[in-house]
């Protein structure tokens, strides 16, 4: 029997879910065999990952699906990426998409309502929060998509060019996440706080510097700021001596848009405290 060390005890925690002491329980029951102690606990239900801070669903899963014409890219969540890698969760997954895809859904709500029934059965059975989060549909001359594991996807709509262009690009921007499609699309607000932010961070350097120089610094941060935010900008991850839109721009396309998703993006997510839960469980277990 391997010892049941905190380590152990961790490592189950965090691919479960659940408490300490559970964990501790199962580890024991399973002779310290952490893989065997998840396979107890998911035949016997115990796996319940509630995350303590309000079920809250920030993990899960990206899925992506084009023909050419149009793509979805839809983000359904769990609560913890444990569930998100299982076959149950990633056949509902699949199924919404699939869905969302032949009834050609532009958001989300009508996905929701359509498969609650099923969102609410596999709830039941896993013992966690699922919830379908946001979905897109794009169309255009030319779309390809892209997904990176299931964690990140991107589609872009191109005018010309052929689709491995547009996978191509997408694949860009999975990897760089730009801000905007073009330089000439950055509002005054997001290049006064890129202003702003330069000066707080170089206030030593510039002091005492002359307002021209200063002007010149600044200047060189924002024309940097427009390249690394702007798409078209951007240097080619596949080939860095050439920028996006010149890429296309010599293939005869025009890159009309793009979308990324990624998983759990702008949800807040509980921190946990591993140290004060651990006593907090000793302290109920005393009583």
């Amino acid at each position: 029997m391997a010892a049941i060390t905190a380590a152990l005890v961790k490592e189950l925690r965090e691919r479960t879910g659940e408490g300490m002491m559970d964990c501790k329980k199962a580890l024991e029951k399973a002779g310290g065999d952490i893989e065997k102690a998840i396979d107890d606990m998911r035949a016997s239900g115990a796996i319940k990952a509630a995350k303590k801070a309000g079920n809250v669903a920030a993990e899960g899963a990206i899925a992506v699906k084009a023909d050419g014409k149009a793509a979805v890219l839809l983000e359904v969540n769990s609560q913890t990426d444990f569930l998100a890698l299982q076959d149950d969760f990633k056949s509902f997954v699949a199924e919404s998409l699939e869905e969302a895809f032949a009834q050609k859904l532009t958001d989300a709500a009508p996905l929701v309502a359509s498969r609650e029934a099923a969102r609410e059965a596999l709830v039941a059975k896993c013992g966690e929060n699922v919830n379908i989060r946001r979905l897109v549909r794009v169309e255009g001359d030319v779309v390809g998509a892209y997904l990176h594991g299931n964690k990140i996807g991107a589609a872009v709509v191109l005018k010309g060019g052929d689709v491995e262009l547009a996978k191509n690009i997408a694949m860009h921007v999975a990897a760089s996440n730009p801000e905007f499609l073009d330089s000439s699309e950055i509002s005054a607000e997001a290049i006064e706080r890129e202003k702003n932010v330069f000066l707080q961070l170089n206030a030593d350097k510039i002091a005492g510097k002359p307002e021209n120089i200063v002007e010149n610094m600044i200047n060189g941060r924002i024309t940097k700021f427009k390249a690394e935010a702007s798409l078209k900008e951007q240097a080619f991850v596949m080939n860095p001596e050439v920028k996006v839109g010149e890429l296309a721009k010599k293939a005869g396309a025009e890159i009309v848009s793009f979308t990324y998703f990624k998983v759990g993006e702008g949800i807040e997510k509980p921190v946990d405290n591993f140290a004060e839960e651990v006593a907090a469980q000793v302290a109920a277990a005393k009583q």
